[in-house]
């Protein structure tokens, strides 16, 4: 048992939509990540996503609405919705998910990254 800062966690990393595990509970994976650009539109079918912004802002494009998410904001997005993160600046965020979550979801690309670093 160790605390986490989490302005550390972002300092050990500077690439973008490559998630990091920094904890785990319950079957969950807490996952620190930077975003900057377009990621896919994807959905999960088995898994609800939680998107907290810890530092910047960025908008959550669903099939028919985008939701800005603010510094200090979250964002659920329940199973089964098609989403695409988008940032115009860097953006820092947590995710919290089930750890059998993969980034790009029904999606398979460049951007899918099935094996996480723990960091």
């Amino acid at each position: 048992m160790e605390k986490v800062n989490l302005a550390e966690k972002f300092t050990l990393f500077n690439d973008y939509c490559n998630p990091r595990i920094i904890g785990e509970l319950n079957g969950q994976h807490v996952k620190a990540v930077k975003l900057k650009g377009e990621f896919v539109w994807h959905s999960h079918e088995h898994e609800d996503e939680l998107f907290l912004v810890v530092k910047g802002t960025f908008n959550m494009e669903l099939r028919d609405k985008t939701v800005t998410i603010n510094e200090g904001e979250f964002f659920i997005v329940p199973r089964t919705v098609e989403h695409k993160p988008v940032a115009g600046e860097e953006v820092h965020i947590l995710l919290f998910e089930p750890a059998t979550t993969v980034n790009t979801g029904d999606v398979e690309n460049e951007m899918t990254r099935k094996q996480l670093e723990k960091i």
